[in-house]
């Protein structure tokens, strides 16, 4: 029949309602259904299968006599290169030969008519032996399901509940299995909505207070990251019988940063983000709940890195292969996809080469100590011996193309230093001219947004037209310099602001309005006019003076002064990016963006980790924080920082 429709497309619309009827009964008597046949189906079929909402399928492995035993995490990166040679062809063996169901489980219940509509997948159901059961509703039949399955840690037994996203009609089913299970953790690792796509129901109030059932949700506190949110939430049971109706604390950590399409770029914000969530979670109380949408694949992802580095040290190895065979058992598709199952071998190797590096503001000093004294074996500080590991992240010059491009190379100051693709700053292509997109600038990741900065070079007396149209296109109203216009008789910046007056870089007209010196830096406050779109905008300049032609500044005061300077200066004209440049737009530059970040997790938090923000920052410009000098410089000014305030309560 579905032969005949595909042949006859003419008639898909008369035979519609008998095949409709027909690919309902389909789907009811298979468990789950087949992909093959989803693909194979007439655009009419394609719709309906849109409004069941299936996800892909693993194919079914075939058998294997392989075997992927433990390795030891002194193996951990030499297997990970042999494994990625080939474009990761090892790894996919490696992940296609994992069992996608491990055992015959049934899934009657997700099965049944009434419960149907509670899933939002319909080929993604929990298995009957390890779903979450909910206490049945008098009168409601089928009130005890939920589409969540109690998964295992590495050696604890249902450490976590792998959830769907909750659906509008199951929101009051999900605080129902938050409550009985008495959890204090929630773990997200979706948006609301991907690709103009509905993911997840949200099932907290933006603010104040909301009743879901018989769970009253309030939210007590919101703390918005680069990579995560935290919400704070207070839940009560409403109509308690007791007249007590006790509270519970319940802490949502929400993964913001995973792209709708593949993979986090670097496991680095993945990997604070789970030391958050291990820290938090407090001892008495009950499973973890994570979910994603399917609560499959991220989720997944995200309870193996968990396990495996709680096996990492305790057993110095890990067995990813072994634990996700042994989920799956728990919750089928549990790891989806080939790039989840390398992520986490990422993320593992990440944290085996690298370790925590994270410090509380007090052990600052204690720490420097041991940075200066030497490093056993290494033949050098422990502070050179770190700074080693950061000059020995690999450069990607092929995530380098439009930069490189022969009409685009004269636009670049320093050839060592131009911009990765996946985060170059683009600006708009000026009409009847090709390739006039480029600028040496790269958008940089803060302490609570993504893109806080654009990272630049200084311009080149040919740019700074380019330059201006960034600061217009992206509507930055802060600019720091951190180098003079010539140092050591080279030019190392053209002056791209007038002395006095205005002057016109194509349609940009910028006017000085006043200009005011202070201890270590200068104010110049810019008018800027796109006169084509005959709109105006006041831009302030900070010029920082403390930085000698040779070396680091003497002390920190300066750049703790301008760095304040600068976050009021946002506060005040909104919180678009900051342009940050010095010469290349890399040494001086990345010691600004690492200072401004770290600051702001010290008032924060009172935590710091120089060693995992200047590597983020080299991940996304090459050479940033350039010398040793510079990074120690780093360490100087947040010990400075902290030696001003008189005790840690200062920094709330």
């Amino acid at each position: 029949l579905i032969s005949r429709a595909a042949s006859f497309h003419s008639h898909v619309l008369t035979l519609y309602p008998m095949l409709l009827v027909f690919f309902f009964f389909f789907i009811s008597t298979c468990s789950p259904p087949i992909p093959s046949l989803l693909a194979s189906l007439p655009p009419p079929f394609l719709l309906v299968a849109a409004e069941l909402q299936s996800v892909p399928l693993l194919a079914r492995s075939p058998s294997t006599n392989r075997k992927y035993p433990p390795l030891p995490v002194d193996k951990l990166e030499e297997e990970m290169n042999r494994r990625m040679a080939d474009d990761n062809k090892l790894f996919r063996e490696e992940f296609n030969a994992l069992p996608v169901c491990p055992i015959q489980a049934s899934c009657d219940a997700a099965s049944k008519e009434e419960n149907k509509e509670k899933n939002r997948y319909v080929n993604i159901l929990p298995y009957d032996h390890s779903r979450v059961h909910l206490s049945s509703l008098e009168g409601v039949p089928d009130s005890d399901f939920i589409n969540a399955s109690f998964i295992n840690g590495y050696q604890e037994k249902n450490k976590f509940i792998a959830a769907q996203g909750p659906k509008e009609e199951t929101v009051n089913d999900y605080w129902r299995m938050i409550w009985e299970q008495n959890t204090a953790t929630i773990v997200m690792v979706t948006n609301l909505k991907e690709r103009k796509e509905c993911k997840c129901a949200q099932y907290w109030p933006d603010q104040g207070c909301w009743t879901y059932g018989n769970i009253r949700v309030s939210v007590e506190d919101t703390m918005v990251l680069v990579d995560y949110t935290i919400r704070k939430f207070c839940i009560q049971q409403v109509g308690d019988v007791s007249g007590k109706k006790p509270q519970r604390l319940i802490t949502q950590f929400h993964f913001t940063s995973w792209p709708d399409f593949g993979v986090p770029f670097t496991p680095i914000g993945m990997l604070k983000f789970l030391k958050k969530v291990k820290a938090c979670n407090p001892q008495y109380a009950g499973p973890i709940v994570v979910h994603c949408s399917a609560g499959v694949g991220r989720t997944g992802t995200f309870i193996v890195i968990d396990a495996m580095l709680d096996m990492m040290i305790a057993e110095r190895k890990v067995d990813v292969f072994g634990f996700v065979t042994r989920i799956r058992a728990q919750r089928s598709q549990m790891v989806q996809t080939d790039m989840q199952y390398v992520f986490i071998f990422q993320a593992l190797l990440e944290h085996y080469l690298y370790g925590d590096t994270e410090l509380e503001v007090t052990s600052l000093e204690s720490h420097l100590t041991k940075l200066y004294a030497p490093s056993p074996g290494a033949g050098c500080s422990g502070l050179e011996a770190e700074f080693k590991k950061l000059t020995s992240i690999k450069i990607q010059n092929d995530k380098m193309r439009t930069g490189n491009l022969p009409v685009n190379m004269k636009k670049n100051r320093v050839l060592q230093i131009i911009p990765y693709e996946f985060n170059r700053v683009i600006i708009p292509v000026k009409r009847g001219e090709e390739n006039t997109d480029y600028v040496n600038a790269s958008f940089i990741d803060g302490y609570r947004q993504k893109d806080a900065y654009m990272a630049s070079q200084g311009p080149l007396q040919h740019t700074i037209e380019d330059f201006w149209r960034m600061i217009w296109e992206w509507r930055s109203c802060s600019i720091v310099m951190l180098t003079e216009l010539e140092e050591r008789g080279q030019e190392k910046c053209a002056q791209y602001w007038p002395s006095d007056g205005v002057v016109v870089y194509g349609d940009i007209s910028i006017e000085i309005k006043r200009e005011e010196e202070s201890e270590s830096y200068t104010v110049r406050d810019l008018l800027v006019t796109n006169n084509r779109e005959n709109k105006a905008r006041a831009v302030r300049q900070f010029h920082f003076h403390g930085w000698p032609e040779v070396g680091i500044p003497t002390d920190g005061k300066g750049m703790i002064n301008i760095i304040a300077a600068v976050q009021k200066q946002q506060q005040q004209s909104g919180n678009h990016p900051i342009t940050v440049h010095c010469s290349a737009g890399a040494g001086r530059t990345g010691t600004f963006c690492a200072l401004s970040t770290v600051l702001e997790r010290v008032k924060a938090e009172g935590i710091l980790d120089v060693f995992q923000t200047v590597k983020s920052l080299r991940l996304q410009r090459p050479h940033m924080v350039q010398t040793l000098e510079q990074y120690e410089f780093c360490y100087k000014v947040v010990q400075e920082y902290i030696d001003a305030f008189s005790d840690y309560a200062n920094f709330k």
